[in-house]
Formats: structure tokens, C-alpha cells, sequence
């Protein structure tokens, strides 16, 4: 079995969402949960970084559209907020994408979307 990355930051992280999860339950958008988080990590004093702006590059060149983050916390993870039936592989290959272009090792997909948190962990 490899290396867990980032096991105690992850179990914050993840703990934090479940509390936010259970004050709000399923059917809000996306923003309405980030908006949450937000409050839960200072609540918890989860480092994080809002909306961080990630350039893209192809070739060396800077492209023009830029991917801006749901959260990067404690500098190192990925933080992607969905309110879906259910994380799909998309959503896995949209995160994994923001991890190469970063250099970023650790992901999370946590989607508030069902009556149960659910969260993938996507490790590039």
C-alpha cells in the first residue's frame, strides 16, 4: 500500500465539510457550501486560499483562460466543491488535470450534492 499524502490535513479537511454538510444537508448550490467551507476552516484554522488564480500553460506558452481553484488549503491541496447526483469521472479528470499543470500531489473532489457527503481523494 503507498503513502497516505497529507493524512491529518485531509482528516481536517474532510471533517470540516461533514460539519458543513450536516447544518446545511443537500440542495444548495456550490457557492452556497464554498461560502460554508469557507466559514468552517477559519472556524477550524484550516489554512486555505479562496478562488486561487492557477495559470495554464501548453508548451511553455501561458494560454489565456485561467482555472481558479474552489480552495487550496494548507498550500499543498486541491480543493474542488461540487452539489451533484454524483462525482463522475469528469469531475476526477478535471481535478487531476489542475494537479499536473500545478504540480500539486493531493486533490479533493467533495461533493455535498446527496444526503451523505461523498469525496473522492485524487493523487497526481
Amino acid at each position: 500500500m503507498g503513502e497516505i499524502f497529507y493524512k491529518e490535513e485531509c482528516y481536517a479537511i474532510i471533517g470540516a465539510a461533514m460539519e458543513v454538510h450536516n447544518q446545511l444537508g443537500c440542495g444548495f448550490q456550490e457557492k452556497v457550501y464554498q461560502d460554508a467551507l469557507e466559514i468552517e476552516f477559519k472556524l477550524r484554522n484550516i489554512p486555505f486560499v479562496r478562488e486561487q488564480h492557477l495559470p495554464i500553460f501548453y508548451k511553455g506558452i501561458r494560454i489565456k483562460h485561467d482555472y481558479y481553484s474552489d480552495f487550496i488549503c494548507y498550500d499543498k491541496i486541491v480543493i474542488e466543491c461540487k452539489s451533484v447526483p454524483e462525482i463522475l469521472k469528469e469531475h476526477e479528470a478535471q481535478t487531476i488535470n489542475y494537479l499536473k499543470i500545478n504540480s500539486y500531489k493531493l486533490g479533493l473532489v467533495i461533493n455535498f450534492g446527496n444526503k451523505t457527503l461523498d469525496y473522492k481523494r485524487l493523487i497526481n
